[in-house]
């Protein structure tokens, strides 16, 4: 934003306005008054902006630099007890297996008291200890041949079949194919690692196109899961989502990422708006409850709507700590009661007593009143078109007072998460793969990863084994998540 230019009065001027009389000083004084409140508004914002980080606003963490480490902002209460298992907690440890696969027998040779030989003595038992351990891994090369047959009849030589999939005179089974998609795609390894890994732990290096052509074919086998999982999502009560930029051929996309409990879809797209989540195929028909961190796009969808307060109390807290408000820190305090209660009740029952919720309801417009009148909205200057811009206390409280509904959704349906934080963890990943990766070259690599990664995140929440679940895929039968009904 480019700032105004600002000329302050010199001592000519001064001397210009005393000697022109009363007037001409009050009006020269006047001017300065309004340089200066120009000035302390735009101090204001530049310390607005140097004040915020990831702990009280929407930044993310990898924006904080080299600072100290921020003191986390948890919802939770301290519990009081000591560190580690508690009394009654059973323990864990690692048991000794049945049947080893080795047995190593240890002999004593002569007697530890009298020193004689116990060559011929009798074994009365045994002591075990056992050590787990893995086994050097090396390819295992299956050959398969077929036998040419001729017929004692006509003299006809005959030919058996290979198996359908074991097209090639050489090629890479699904295991191999499945690990390589498990480094690349779910721990974002670029594909000059992955070829190192196998390298380096299977003493077999594949090539990077071996690589770039199972994500491929993974994508593939995947893409009716994909679609059973969005129409999953469609017909699901509530969904949460979330967006985030990523570069595609040197250029910005925007992929977002619907999610459930059990479910997450991912899609990308050149454009932020209502393009790519049309495009995604989800909030079009989806008429459930759609949580989100307020961005107004979703605004546009028949759905229900419930916003992140993970996003409210980050911002509450900066306006408490960079203008020393006292009802942001009360109405942070109020979404954190309600939070709570709501995880209180729900352990016996469906909703809130009416009047706890009349309770909390009055307790918020009373906060929000406070707010309002410490923070009137500013007046128009005479010539300025559009929306005068406001203070940054002044938005929130306008935007908490407005969607007031969606900020107390979790309140009023106990199906809906007081934050958006199913779909930053999902999105999260997203970032993860660029710190790691860099880049998608193509879109239609975008697409690839994205479609696997879907699979591989609802193969997840559903517990299952990842490299099971890819490997199922090659072999034409990827997992489904099961369909779950709406209540």
């Amino acid at each position: 934003m480019n700032s105004p230019s600002i000329r302050l009065p010199t001592s000519e001027d001064i001397h210009n306005a005393f000697v022109c009389g009363e007037e001409a000083v009050t009006e020269l004084f006047i001017s300065v008054i309004d340089t200066v409140k120009m000035l302390l508004i735009r101090i204001e914002q530049l310390e607005g902006q140097l004040a915020k980080n990831s702990a009280n606003s929407s930044k993310p963490p990898s924006s904080d630099g080299l600072k100290k480490k921020l003191k986390t902002y948890s919802l939770r209460k301290p519990g009081g007890k000591s560190t580690g298992g508690q009394p009654g907690h059973k323990g864990h440890r690692l048991e000794m297996a049945d049947t080893p696969d080795h047995i190593v027998v240890h002999t004593v040779r002569t007697c530890r008291n009298c020193h004689a030989s116990l060559e011929k003595a009798t074994v009365t038992g045994h002591d075990r200890r056992q050590v787990f351990d893995i086994p050097p891994i090396r390819p295992e090369i299956t050959e398969h041949r077929i036998d040419i047959l001729r017929c004692p009849q006509c003299g006809h030589h005959n030919k058996a079949e290979f198996p359908e999939e074991v097209s090639q005179p050489t090629q890479y089974g699904s295991r191999v194919k499945s690990h390589a998609v498990y480094f690349n795609v779910y721990h974002h390894l670029p594909l000059k690692r992955t070829s190192l890994i196998f390298e380096h732990i299977f003493n077999h290096r594949i090539s990077e196109a071996v690589i770039t052509e199972a994500c491929k074919i993974c994508a593939s086998e995947v893409a009716p899961v994909n679609e059973h999982i969005r129409k999953q999502l469609i017909m699901s009560d509530v969904v949460n989502s979330d967006e985030t930029g990523i570069c595609v051929n040197k250029k910005l996309h925007w992929l977002t990422v619907a999610s459930s409990p059990e479910l997450t879809y991912y899609h990308i797209h050149p454009k932020r708006g209502g393009q790519g989540l049309n495009d995604a195929g989800i909030l079009p028909e989806f008429y459930g409850i759609g949580v989100h961190d307020h961005w107004k796009a979703y605004f546009r969808y028949p759905c229900g709507h419930g916003l992140c307060n993970a996003h409210h109390l980050r911002e509450l807290k900066f306006v408490h700590e960079q203008y020393d408000q006292e009802w942001a820190k009360n109405l942070s305090d109020l979404l954190t009661e309600i939070y709570r209660e709501v995880r209180r009740i729900s352990l016996y029952d469906s909703r809130l007593p009416p009047q706890t919720v009349r309770e909390f309801e009055s307790r918020y417009d009373r906060i929000i009143g406070q707010g309002l009148s410490v923070n009137p909205p500013s007046e128009k200057k005479e010539g300025r078109r559009g929306r005068t811009k406001q203070s940054v206390p002044r938005n929130l409280l306008e935007r908490l007072r407005i969607y007031k509904p969606e900020t107390l959704r979790f309140m009023y349906d106990f199906r809906v998460p007081f934050d958006n934080n199913l779909a930053e963890r999902d999105i999260r990943m997203m970032k993860v793969k660029q710190k790691v990766s860099g880049a998608f070259r193509t879109g239609k690599g975008a697409d690839i990863f994205c479609r696997i990664r879907s699979y591989i995140a609802t193969v997840q929440k559903n517990a299952g084994n990842i490299i099971h679940a890819v490997q199922r895929a090659f072999q034409g039968n990827p997992f489904i998540p099961p369909i779950t009904m709406a209540e």
